[in-house]
């Protein structure tokens, strides 16, 4: 895709970048989404997913050179409303703290430069994770007997928690094999960080 913006007396030409394509679309293979549609837009390009249990997700890939700011989570918000999307994603640069602190608030996710731009699952050392479904949670909290806090704990800031998109409070199973031990699992819980 590539846009023009007239700035200065003159036109200037912007096209999406191609890393934020791609983290894009390794966001949406990992997450296990289904791609909806795709619609290009000043600033970059919307793609409308659904997630596993049926809710509309709004991803934006946005190629701003600027850090992103409350402007656009607020553009966000309003695209989010015209797609009926309950969640967004936005996919970028740099990002300003209150546009963190307003993200938060308006179920909007910030994905990072550092997010991976090919998949790491299939990195041999890296172990299977999954987040717990409410169901699996309840059995695995009653089977040891513990509370979710008193669980070894995983940041949010680590990076296979935003891959997977775990937030605080869930808990992750992770399934590691090893050639003496055979398959382990073991559990962590998802805190701030």
């Amino acid at each position: 895709m590539i846009q023009c913006k007239f700035e200065g007396g003159a036109f200037q030409l912007l096209a999406l970048d191609p890393i934020l394509e791609r983290k894009a679309q390794v966001l949406i293979e990992l997450r296990n989404y289904k791609q909806l549609e795709r619609e290009d837009v000043k600033d970059g390009a919307l793609i409308t997913v659904e997630d596993s249990e049926g809710k509309r997700i709004l991803i934006w890939a946005v190629s701003a050179a600027e850090a992103i700011g409350i402007k656009y989570i607020n553009q966000m918000v309003k695209y989010m409303k015209s797609k009926n999307a309950e969640n967004g994603i936005i996919v970028g640069g740099k990002y300003t703290q209150s546009a963190k602190s307003l993200a938060r608030r308006k179920n909007i996710e910030l994905i990072p430069q550092d997010f991976p731009s090919f998949n790491i699952f299939k990195h041999y050392l890296v172990p299977k994770h999954e987040v717990l479904s409410p169901e699996e949670r309840k059995e695995v909290l009653e089977k040891y007997r513990v509370e979710p806090y008193k669980l070894p704990h995983i940041k949010t800031s680590d990076p296979i928690v935003r891959v997977i998109g775990a937030k605080p409070g869930d808990i992750i199973k992770i399934t590691r094999r090893s050639p003496t031990a055979g398959e382990y699992i073991y559990y962590r819980y998802v805190v701030e960080g």
